[in-house]
Formats: structure tokens, C-alpha cells, sequence
């Protein structure tokens, strides 16, 4: 069932069920309409109102159907909202919970609003690269005003009813209710008082004007277009409201449509639909069923109070969870709270957080100097020093203070997780959060399945990583993970390419017009330029054949390591982040070119991007076959939340079945022949060529 008609004396309630939000599914667009159509015909019934069953009113288009036929039949939502408008009797909207979306459009539709307080009330199609396709674009101006609606349009994002309420002259709601529970009953009472009133009003009617016209509109696409950058539907927002100011209802209507269904077919908007579905497949694992039972995690263990430790500490004070951190020396352990301190008050003076939350935090964190103060926690998560001893020493302490069940985590970016769980008599308990710094800011957490990795600890840290707000995703063992794997053969690719002729600024200027948050020596440069020297370092002993350009180990030895040291691959005035290209760095790059006999050549962006990208989608296809990731989908997530990557692309994976992986085959085979160039590592990993002769994708 997904709408259920219930009569309650003279009034007649259409009930959404279609968990978990009440999507407007097909079954349930009929149902509305069968529904407005029996009480009509019922002479009893004097009022109609629709309201969601469960913790929705209507989270708008149901997901289950992107894509599918069903998803254009008749009734569509317009068709629906149609109805509802020409009902003979009033219909009311009884809103809660969630109202997003098409069920924003269909509340809008209806004669009048009951809303409860703490309502969230969003129309987030921009989010997906759409503008609102029913109606929402046309009517929302004309019941909020046009500012307000606008700038709900653009962000996508969520207002709570009561905000919404205060506007002044706002002619959304009709009324709110005293709460969630008594909203029916209210909105009962209230479509009794309105039953005879005629005409029936109809947002369609209502005024839409700015005082200040299109100099208005102008002012919005300045603003709308120095922060949507790639993205072409915030814009199209500015435009369909604009035509809601300017033409008939019936005529905007038709305009907002015709940009609906344009933006549909571009890159960005599938890239965006792409993001969506995959965020949400992060969390399905082929061999965890969904109902796993999951260890109760009351409260967390840190080792280690730097950077990373703290960073990770904010996350699960920011949650409510207790946290407990432990260091060697009380110096470190001082240094380490007042870096948090810091990070919270600088909240505060943003006014991003209160003084009341910033206390009840730190009440929530507590420090100790002995292992054995541990043994308590529910899980403990290692964020020391990368380096294989220095684990070992740690995970055979955890392994003799922990209580049975506990969850044993390293952050661990790069080393062999299986080794170290064979550290301990536990390897089920042990797994991998390789959170990313700044770790209270970054988005991303690789969770790191070892072979020995029980499956209700698995699913126990993804419901975990989900809690604390992050996208959480799974990785296999192997050195670097997904993410640091991949970057380690465009770290190379940007190597070669100052072999070859290009400077820092070049490259990263040529990435970054991609889209990229930053190229890869500014990147080199924040992150710190000797973490990559001493990985370097590691492969010599480990891979001796993997070749590499000596520029970076060249900038190493000059003590050049980047922000930290006030130069790397640009120069940095003190207290400033500012890249200021290097003089001596490029004369350092054309000594070594002369140095090794190499002639320098121009090259174009588009080989710049395309050595850079396909590094990425080459290395993953390899992750891919090996079963290190279990989807091209959360390749994508990672590079999207992790590592910069363009939204508008929509990951590495989904870029390149977008440019066509025949192409992106092509390009390999000609990078192949380029003799500065590693012609190994561009043979096309087997599941790349396998896909590309068959006109696959990887998505």
C-alpha cells in the first residue's frame, strides 16, 4: 500500500506510505488521484487532506525509480498537482517531519498548509544538477516572496517549518500546528473551518513580484555565479524565478520544464545523480547482510594526541561519544588539548558553535598517560607514527589491556593492516579507519577490511563512521589503500611532466581549470613534501624498478618541504597561504633536465589533465580486479571526498566512462609511446580493456 484513504466523519484523509520518505512513486501518484477522485464523488466528505504516514510528510521523487519507465508514467506529479488544484473540495496538506522536494511541489498544490514545527522544508533538486520539475520554482515565490524562495532554490538546502513561519507576509502555511503528533486532528479541525469556503484559494493566483526587477536578478546571477562555478543549474534557478515574476503560471510552468528536461541530459547533472546513488552504496556490503548485529560503542580510546589523534577525537566528542586519549608525555598531552581548544573556539569566534556546546564537549574528553585506563573503552583507535615498530609496539599493548569485544582500529594510511592485527590474539577485532587530515574536517574515512576482520566490527565502524558524519568506505589491504594507491601514480604522472617541460604552476593551473581543489605540487606542498620522500625512499627497497622523477627528491634534499618549512614547490610569505611560483625551484627543474640530456617540450592541458586523470582510472581498474574496492562507485567517493576531485566530473570512474573508456583506452596506448614516460604502467589494466572493447563502463 502506498496511500491509504481513510473518511474520519466528513473529512476524508489520504494517508503517503511508501517508506522510508514517502516518495512519489507511481503506485503513489495513483493513489492520490484515486483518492482526491473518491472523496469528491463521496457526499459525505466536505474536506480532503493528505498527510505522510511515518517520519515523512513526502521526501518528494522516489529514488527506487530514477531512471525507470515507471518514472514517467501518467499521472505524473504535474498531473497529480493538476487534480489536486481542480479538486471541488478543499484539499489540505498536513505536513511533518520531511516536505522536500516533489512533496514541497504537491503541498504547494494543495488549497491550503497545516504544518507541524520541525518540519524540514527543502526543494534539493539543485543538489542533483535539476531545477524543481513540478511546479516549485513557479509557486514557492509566490507563497514565501521571492527573495526567501530563491535562495532556498539555490542552495537546496533544508529550513525548519517555524523559520519559515516568522517570514513576514509568507503565505505557506496556513497554520502550524501545536506539534507533530496532534497535526491530523489539528489540520482536521482546520479543513472543517474552511470546508464551505469558496472560491478555494490557489497559490496559481497570488501576486509574484520584486520591487527591484531585474536589476534583482542581476544582482543573484552575479552572486549565484561566483559561487556555482561548473555548475549550470543554480543559474537556471535564477532564470525559472525570474519567469515566475514575468509570466502566467501555466507559461512558467512550462519554461521551468523545459529547463528540467535540459539539464536532465547534461554531464554535470548525471554526474551529480551519479554522487547520489553512490553516496548511499557505500554502505551496502556484498557479504554483510543489513541486519547484522552491531557491538555497542559507548565510548572511544585515542593513542596519540597530535594532529591526527585530536583531529579524530573531535569527530566523536562532536557526536556525544566519550573519548579518552592517551600519550606517552603530559607535555604532548597538553599540546594536544589545547590544539582542540583551539579548534572549538575559533568555532565559537565564527559563530559556528555555542559556548554551551563547546563545554558540554570537553566535558565529554578525558587524558591519561597509562594503558591500563584504557581497558573500558569499547573500541580504541591508533592515530602514532607510521612506522611498522612502532604499531607493533602499540597493538601489543592494546592487545593485553582491551576487554574482550573491543574494537581495535589503526589509522594506518599506508602499512599492512593484516600484519598488524597479527600482533594480537584477536584479529577479528582489528581493523583499519584511515581518517584523512584535518581528520574534524575531511569527509572521508577508508575503513579497512583485514582478512581476518569479523563482519559485525565491519558493519559496527561503517554505522560507526555514518554517526560521526562521515562517508565511510571500504577498502582490502593493500599498500596505500584506494585513495593514497591511486595517488601515488599521479604524484608520478606529475613527475614526469616537469621531466618533460612543464613547471609546478603549469600543471596545477591546467588541474585545477579541470576543477580540482588544488593541483598536485600545491597539494604536495600542504600535505608536506617529505611524506612522499620518505614513501620513495620505501619503494626503492621495495619496488627497485619502479621508476620516478628525481625533481622531488631534489626539492627534499633543499629542505624544502613545503607550507610547514615556508617553501616547497612555490615560495610562501610568513602567515600566508598564498602559492608565489619559485624562481629557483624552476632553475632547479631545467638543471636536472640538463642533467639527464632531456629536451624540454611544450605541453598542452588537455595531455596535462589526461596523464593526471587516467593515472587514476588505470591504478583503480587494478584496485578493482584485485577486489581492494568493491564498486567503481566508491572509487568515486573517495576521490570526491578525499582528494578534491570535481563534483561536476563525478569521480575518476564515472569521468571516464563519460569520456568513453574506448577513448581513454586510445590516449593510454599513445602515452605508451612517449619514451620519457613509464610505457608499463600504461598498458590498460585488464578490466579497463576488457570494458572498453565491449562498449562497457565501469558504473
Amino acid at each position: 500500500m502506498t496511500a491509504e484513504y481513510k473518511v474520519h466523519g466528513d473529512v476524508a484523509v489520504i494517508t503517503l506510505d511508501n517508506p522510508p520518505v514517502n516518495g512519489l512513486g507511481y503506485a503513489t501518484r495513483v493513489g492520490i488521484t484515486d483518492g482526491i477522485a473518491k472523496a469528491n464523488a463521496e457526499a459525505t466528505v466536505r474536506a480532503i487532506i493528505i498527510t505522510g504516514a511515518g517520519k515523512a510528510f513526502s521526501g518528494g521523487a522516489d529514488i527506487k525509480e530514477f531512471g525507470s519507465p515507471k518514472a514517467l508514467q501518467e499521472p505524473s506529479l504535474l498531473s497529480v498537482i493538476r487534480v489536486v488544484e481542480n479538486s471541488a473540495k478543499p484539499v489540505i496538506a498536513a505536513i511533518h517531519s520531511v516536505c522536500m522536494g516533489g512533496g514541497l511541489e504537491l503541498a504547494l498544490g494543495c488549497h491550503y498548509r497545516v504544518a507541524s514545527p520541525g518540519c524540514n522544508v527543502a526543494l534539493p533538486e539543485v543538489k542533483l544538477g535539476l531545477v524543481p520539475g513540478a511546479g516549485g520554482t513557479q509557486r514557492l515565490p509566490r507563497v514565501l516572496g521571492v527573495e526567501p524562495a530563491l535562495n532556498m532554490i539555490v542552495s537546496g538546502e533544508p529550513v525548519k517549518s517555524e523559520m519559515l513561519a516568522m517570514l513576514p507576509g509568507q503565505k505557506l502555511f496556513d497554520k502550524m500546528s501545536t506539534s507533530a503528533e496532534s497535526l491530523v486532528e489539528e489540520a482536521m479541525a482546520f479543513a472543517r473551518s474552511v470546508a464551505d469556503v469558496r472560491p478555494l484559494p490557489l497559490v496559481r493566483d497570488l501576486p509574484c513580484k520584486h520591487p527591484q526587477g531585474d536589476a534583482y536578478f542581476q544582482f543573484a546571477r552575479n552572486m549565484v555565479g561566483g559561487m556555482a562555478k561548473n555548475l549550470p543549474a543554480p543559474l537556471k534557478c535564477v532564470d525559472a524565478v525570474q519567469a515566475a515574476t514575468q509570466k502566467k503560471l501555466d507559461d512558467g510552468l512550462a519554461y521551468e520544464r523545459e529547463i528540467f528536461v535540459n539539464l536532465m541530459f547534461t554531464s554535470e547533472s548525471r554526474a551529480l545523480r551519479h554522487i547520489f546513488f553512490a553516496d548511499r552504496a557505500t554502505s551496502k556490503i556484498a557479504d554483510v547482510p543489513a541486519d547484522t548485529p552491531l557491538r555497542d560503542i559507548k565510548s572511544i580510546a585515542i593513542i596519540g594526541a597530535g594532529t591526527m589523534g585530536g583531529g579524530i577525537a573531535m569527530n566523536f566528542l562532536n557526536a556525544g561519544v566519550p573519548v579518552k586519549i592517551l600519550e606517552m608525555k603530559q607535555e604532548a598531552l597538553d599540546r594536544g588539548l589545547a590544539t582542540i581548544r583551539k579548534n572549538y573556539e575559533s568555532q565559537i569566534k565564527k559563530g559556528k558553535l555555542k559556548q554551551d556546546k563547546f563545554d558540554q564537549r570537553m566535558s565529554l574528553l578525558t587524558t591519561t598517560l597509562s594503558y591500563d585506563d584504557l581497558k573500558e573503552a569499547d573500541m580504541v583507535i591508533e592515530a602514532v607514527f607510521e612506522e611498522m615498530g612502532v604499531k607493533e609496539a602499540v597493538f601489543k599493548e592494546l592487545d593485553r589491556v582491551m576487554k574482550p569485544g573491543a574494537i581495535l582500529a589503526s589509522n594506518t594510511s599506508t602499512l599492512d593492516l593484516n600484519k598488524i592485527a597479527g600482533f594480537t590474539k584477536r584479529p577479528q577485532d582489528v581493523i583499519g579507519t584511515h581518517f584523512f587530515s584535518p581528520a574534524n574536517v575531511m569527509k572521508l574515512l577508508e575503513v579497512v577490511r583485514g582478512e581476518k576482520t569479523a563482519k559485525d566490527v565491519l558493519a559496527t565502524v561503517m554505522a560507526l563512521g555514518k554517526k560521526i558524519r562521515k562517508t565511510t568506505v571500504v577498502s582490502g589491504v593493500c599498500d596505500g589503500f584506494i585513495g593514497n594507491r591511486m595517488i601515488e601514480q599521479y604524484s608520478r604522472q606529475a613527475g614526469f611532466l616537469l621531466d618533460e617541460g612543464c613547471t609546478p604552476a603549469q600543471v596545477d593551473k591546467a588541474v585545477e581549470k579541470f576543477g580540482f581543489a588544488m593541483g598536485p605540487f600545491r597539494m604536495g606542498d600542504l600535505a608536506g613534501n617529505d611524506i612522499g620522500w620518505a614513501i620513495r625512499k620505501r619503494r626503492a627497497l621495495e619496488k627497485p624498478d619502479l621508476t620516478y622523477s628525481k625533481t622531488a627528491d631534489a626539492l627534499c634534499e633543499l629542505g624544502r618541504f613545503g607550507q610547514k618549512t615556508g617553501a616547497g614547490w612555490y615560495d610562501y610569505a610568513a602567515g600566508k597561504r598564498d602559492a608565489i611560483p619559485s624562481e629557483l625551484v624552476v632553475k632547479m627543474i631545467e638543471e636536472h633536465r640538463k642533467a639527464k640530456g632531456i629536451t624540454p617540450r611544450k605541453i598542452s592541458d588537455e595531455e596535462i589533465v589526461q596523464r593526471l586523470v587516467y593515472s587514476l582510472v588505470n591504478e583503480a581498474a587494478h584496485i578493482l580486479e584485485e577486489g581492494i574496492a568493491s564498486k567503481a562507485s566508491d572509487i568515486d567517493m573517495v576521490y570526491l571526498t578525499g582528494y578534491g576531485f570535481p563534483l561536476h566530473r563525478g569521480g575518476p570512474m564515472n569521468y571516464a566512462d563519460e569520456v568513453g573508456l574506448f577513448n581513454v583506452v586510445q590516449a593510454m596506448h599513445r602515452f605508451a609511446q612517449n619514451p620519457m614516460d613509464d610505457a608499463r604502467f600504461w598498458q590498460p589494466a585488464p578490466l579497463l580493456a576488457k570494458l572498453a572493447a565491449a562498449g562497457k563502463t565501469f558504473n
